[in-house]
């Protein structure tokens, strides 16, 4: 430790000097790894370069780091899924559960899910694969099942309603999230328009397709979500009230 003079002068002067060039200087301290951080530079990664991307290293070196100091807050890369589906539902809005408007909850609170899988092309993926243990996901499937249970939907029912609807609309953002990577590859061969589609079904053996030739317009149409809709509403739609449910079963007051 350097002495202060004893002039009172000097030691003012002392301390507004310049420190030496080889005085040593305090490192700036890093920022801290945390979970939140760690997702954050997850959902960078794939925003960027696509779910099939992720992994603990290219996370890492977001984060300027090594895969070490991500293994002190995640087990593994499905802990990481875990954490990227919950950071994703958390910003999923509930409604109070309506005995009159379960339906249209539920297809409003899926159509939400729907939309921030679609931000991150590829995420629907550790949604189909993940067990979930994060609070928000697991805060959503109660939400969801308790607007079935409101609209007087079988609990047994009701619990593979969830999953179902669930496991359907992961499906259908993976789909899409597929189809608009194989349109960003121009040279892809795979990839038709509609009208080449239809070319394609009219141009099969008549005898053998006689059906697909002559509805190859319905079976390629439908723009925006009207397939998602479609499939959510035959699935909501046909799910019956069991009016023997009680009003705590139902998610309602007497």
């Amino acid at each position: 430790m350097v002495a202060m003079p004893a002039d009172p002068r000097q030691r003012r002067a002392a301390r507004h000097a310049q420190p030496p060039a080889d005085s040593p200087r305090t490192a700036p301290r890093k920022t801290p790894i945390t979970p939140d951080r760690i997702t954050d530079a997850a959902l960078q990664v794939i925003a960027t370069e696509g779910y099939d991307a992720l992994t603990i290293r290219r996370v890492a070196a977001v984060l300027g780091t090594g895969p070490s100091s991500l293994y002190a807050h995640i087990v593994n890369k499905d802990d990481l899924d875990d954490l990227l589906i919950g950071r994703l539902l958390a910003g999923i809005e509930l409604p109070e559960p309506d005995p009159d408007r379960w339906r249209d909850q539920l297809r409003d609170v899926y159509a939400r899910i729907r939309d921030q899988y679609l931000k991150y092309p590829g995420v629907a993926r550790a949604a189909l694969v993940i067990v979930p243990t994060h609070l928000d996901t697991l805060r959503v499937g109660e939400g969801i099942l308790a607007i079935l249970l409101a609209g007087g939907i079988e609990p047994q029912t009701a619990a593979w309603a969830l999953d179902a609807l669930t496991l359907y609309v992961s499906a259908y953002a993976l789909e899409r999230s597929l189809v608009h990577q194989r349109q960003q590859h121009h040279d892809d061969p795979w990839v038709f328009s509609r009208e080449e589609l239809i070319d394609r079904f009219n141009a099969l053996p008549a005898d053998r397709f006689p059906h697909t030739r002559s509805h190859a317009a319905e079976l390629t149409a439908g723009s925006g979500h009207d397939r998602f809709d479609f499939t959510l509403g035959l699935i909501i739609d046909n799910l019956t009230p069991d009016h023997r449910t009680t009003p705590s079963e139902r998610g309602t007051s007497s």
